[in-house]
């Protein structure tokens, strides 16, 4: 039998990410052979992954990254069994990891992260599922923004168009760009205008409020749903809702009173929304 040295197991400990009496176990297996050994870790990985697949996973992380030079940024949400993996250290930083891969990508990432995920099963014992990943690529003039809630129980990204440049460096601008990470992330609004609401769901919506109203005249419904249909915008649609900071005015208004200072155009070209297990 090969002698297996405590140096040759850290090495593999250290390559593999296994438990130091996983990793001799398989190093006297393989006689001493790294690349072996590294293989048959990475069998035993996949055997305990296929067994935790099964198993619920409904905890988890959001997480997000963004390019150094901020043109392009992801969002992920990584589900496992318990909340106590969910803060544990060598978890958020693999979701971080996998977020930062997820730039790279509009692919479906569990996919491309198959075996790294398999690798972390085995490692943490629990099962690990990525279920979903976006990424946003910077369209003409702007600037994407990032933010994670909760401790990484919701996450969000958003897009914010100029048509200057010099808008996007300033302060006023970033200040905006931030404040409506923060508006989706609180409010969590579905759409971004009452135009992108399906026509079906505004209906169902507006028969629901008439129902309620039976008996009035006909005129008077239509007047009261007009009303609760306006609330009902101001609740699912990002630019028609409170800003959050101050609700005396929508954000249509506040991205108006940004735009006026800077003597700019500014949009919300899209937004995501992530919270765990939704």
């Amino acid at each position: 039998m090969a002698e297996i040295s405590a140096e040759l197991v850290k090495q593999l400990r250290e390559a593999t990410n296994v438990s130091m009496m996983e990793c001799k176990r398989a190093l006297v297996e393989a006689g001493g052979d790294m690349a072996k050994a590294t293989k048959l870790l990475r069998e035993r990985g996949m055997a305990v992954a296929a067994k935790k697949a099964g198993r619920t996973a409904k905890q988890g992380l959001v997480a997000s990254a963004i390019t150094a030079d901020g043109k392009v940024a992801s969002l992920i949400e990584v589900n496992c069994e318990t909340d106590f993996v969910a803060r544990n250290p060598n978890f958020v930083v693999f979701v971080k990891k996998l977020a930062e891969i997820a730039c790279t990508t509009d692919a479906n990432l569990a996919e491309q992260v198959r075996e790294e995920v398999t690798a972390k099963i085995a490692e943490i014992g629990e099962n690990i599922v990525v279920r979903r990943n976006i990424r946003y690529v910077l369209e003409n003039t702007g600037a994407l923004g990032c933010y994670i809630h909760l401790g990484g129980k919701v996450g969000v990204l958003v897009e914010v168009g100029a048509e200057k440049e010099s808008t996007t460096n300033s302060d006023v601008f970033k200040e905006l760009v931030k404040d409506l990470t923060l508006q989706v992330a609180a409010s969590a609004p579905r759409y971004l205008t009452p135009d992108d609401i399906p026509p079906e769901e505004i209906a169902a919506e507006r028969e629901i409020y008439a129902k309620q109203m039976q008996g009035k005249p006909a005129q008077v419904i239509a007047k009261i749903v007009d009303g609760k249909m306006k609330k009902y915008y101001s609740e699912v649609c990002l630019l028609e809702q409170p800003f959050v900071k101050e609700t005396d005015r929508s954000v249509v208004a506040l991205l108006a009173e940004k735009a006026n200072v800077l003597g700019d155009k500014l949009t919300i070209r899209r937004f995501v929304r992530y919270q765990v297990g939704e």
